[in-house]
């Protein structure tokens, strides 16, 4: 029988990390099989694995369906993978799709409400889990997709599909009646495409990141001003909804004291550094939420050519600067786990791994 791996890190220590072989898994009547091909690997991932308890992030793929312990994590990763065994029709092998996948080398799912756009896993453990996340999307009826704009795909456009999600939601609600909107993590791929989403559209954006992230920032072209977090007192004290993506206790509670009442929306996005923003905040967002209500009032065809259409403006603009680090295999699969984690990686640079 041929052989599988399995790449987990430590639900306690994120730095602890294993590679397991296995044997390819089997599959039974209602079910195909993945060939996880190419991922990407972003502090996004890390977020999923800092929130891994609180969101369950862990219970997408849990590490005993792959022959692991109960103390290791897989941290859910984007990207694309092909089916190479199916028993259900419309799903063929040979088809390829995008989706949420394991650091893996194969994944079981069980295809639901299949169609010409891909299927959704409806299998028993991800029943109660945010359904976004469980649908996995064929190329072949993608609006978004295209072939020379894989990598883009699978390092951007989870990020920018959240990032689409907070823009629109800020915008929605009339920009909460905010004269600056300020952005933490500014040099972040979120923090970029949300601002990319939302420059000139109203209120004056405002980037705050580290002083060695301060250039790179201001040449992104999208924040109307870019200061460091020790600068962050400085901001001018007008209506002000602060998106945090940093988590950082330091930089919230300067805000607060240096704005008062003139801060009218104080909203955790996500977490660039290993500290959870969400307690803290006023409130969380979370893209599912935005999702629903756009898919309610726009149809799922409406929402996916909203999508398509901003990811095509992004994605020409965002591939002339971006430098993929290309690896191949679990072992550069755990080399840029751990470099990411660490925070070596600079804010122009992507991993992605050829599996």
């Amino acid at each position: 029988m041929s052989e599988s791996w399995t790449f987990a890190v430590g639900r306690d220590d994120l730095s602890r990390t294993v590679v397991a072989e296995s044997a390819t898994p089997e599959i039974t009547d209602g079910e195909a099989l993945l060939r996880v091909d190419r991922v990407g690997l972003t502090a996004n991932n890390i977020t999923y694995a800092v929130l891994g308890e609180a969101m369950r992030y862990w219970e997408f793929f849990p590490a005993e369906h792959h022959g692991l312990g109960a103390e290791w994590g897989l941290p859910p990763l984007w990207g694309f993978a092909e089916v190479t065994r199916s028993t259900v029709p419309g799903v063929e092998p040979g088809l390829r799709v995008y989706g949420y996948l394991p650091p893996a080398g194969h994944l079981v799912v069980r295809p639901e409400r299949v169609d010409a756009g891909g299927f959704r896993d409806g299998s028993e453990h991800r029943a109660a889990l945010p359904s976004p996340y469980n649908g996995y999307r064929a190329t072949t009826g993608d609006a978004a997709y295209r072939t020379d704009q894989e990598d883009l795909l699978i390092l951007f456009r989870p990020l920018f599909f959240t990032s689409f999600m907070l823009a629109d939601q800020v915008a929605d609600n009339g920009f909460y009646g905010a004269g600056q909107l300020v952005l933490s993590s500014a040099s972040s791929k979120t923090a970029y495409a949300a601002a990319f989403e939302l420059h000139g559209r109203g209120p004056r954006l405002i980037g705050l990141t580290s002083p060695a992230n301060v250039e790179f920032t201001r040449a992104l072209g999208c924040y109307d001003d870019v200061v460091t977090y020790d600068e962050a007192e400085r901001l001018d004290a007008v209506p002000t909804v602060y998106l945090d993506l940093s988590g950082s206790p330091a930089t919230r509670s300067a805000l607060h004291r240096h704005l008062g009442d003139h801060l009218v929306r104080d909203i955790a996005v996500g977490l660039t550094t290993r500290t959870p923003n969400a307690d803290a905040a006023g409130e969380v967002f979370f893209a599912p939420n935005q999702i629903r209500k756009r898919r309610h009032d726009w149809g799922r065809d409406g929402l996916d050519e909203r999508f398509a259409d901003a990811w095509q403006r992004f994605a020409a603009v965002v591939g002339k600067w971006l430098d993929v680090h290309a690896g191949a295999g679990p072992e550069d699969l755990r080399r840029a786990w751990l470099e990411v984690l660490a925070g070596r990686t600079p804010p122009r640079v992507g991993h992605v791994i050829q599996l």
